[in-house]
């Protein structure tokens, strides 16, 4: 059988989540950077560095967005050939029950109903 949707959905949730807590340590990094009462050239420095690893960190927390989009298309495409899969199956069965002989289907669930063909003939 295929991968568990609801494993794959709290995925991409977690994914969401933990850009979202990225790009909040980047922001609060460079808050407490910038309060500091401390002057000068190693100051400045310092919170350009900081700014530079805030940066960085934004890019990941963008990479985490990236990877959850790209799972919940993966899910979304997997949950429509699910769709057809059991839609074929049903309708194969019908078929079956009418009387129409010869066909062999593949187990249940199995990505080879996906080359199945229906027609008034019925399964193949």
């Amino acid at each position: 059988m295929y991968g568990d949707s609801d494993v794959m959905r709290r995925r991409a949730s977690q994914l969401r989540e933990q850009g979202a807590d990225i790009r909040s340590t980047a922001d609060q990094l460079v808050a407490q950077t910038e309060s500091i009462g401390w002057t000068g050239r190693a100051a400045d420095a310092m919170r350009e560095r900081v700014r530079d690893r805030a940066a960085r960190l934004r890019e990941a927390a963008a990479h985490h967005d990236t990877a959850a989009d790209s799972l919940e298309r993966h899910l979304h495409e997997v949950d429509r050939l699910k769709d057809t899969i059991a839609d074929t199956e049903r309708r194969a069965s019908r078929l079956e029950d009418a009387g129409s002989g010869g066909f062999v289907p593949p187990p249940s669930g199995h990505r080879d109903w996906l080359a199945v063909t229906i027609d008034d003939e019925g399964a193949r």
